[in-house]
């Protein structure tokens, strides 16, 4: 749900060297990457209101949800406005990467 707007986060003014690194991490196995499942969106939705005031969109609140189904501690984001103050499930809060 998140690769392509962190691709083009990635990626100002069309330097593609930061993009393809991104690839090569995810194809090498270094970085994972996972969706949201079916049982997901009820979290999703219950974070996108309860952080409506942030706001947190469906995006970040997917990556959250999957994190504390993958009982992940640390995210890779450079959004930190939004993942410092979400506060997970399963840890008070998230590592955040890099």
């Amino acid at each position: 749900m998140c690769l392509c707007e962190v691709a083009h986060l990635i990626r100002p003014q069309n330097e593609w060297e930061a993009e393809i690194r991104l690839l090569e991490s995810l194809s090498s196995g270094e970085m994972f990457l996972d969706g949201p499942q079916p049982p997901d969106f009820e979290r999703i939705a219950g974070l996108v209101a309860q952080y409506r005031d942030l706001p947190l969109g469906t995006v970040d609140a997917s990556v959250v949800a999957c994190a504390e189904r993958l009982d992940a501690t640390q995210v890779a984001t450079l959004d930190r406005r939004h993942f410092a103050v979400v506060r997970p499930l399963h840890v008070e809060a998230f590592e955040l990467v890099p």
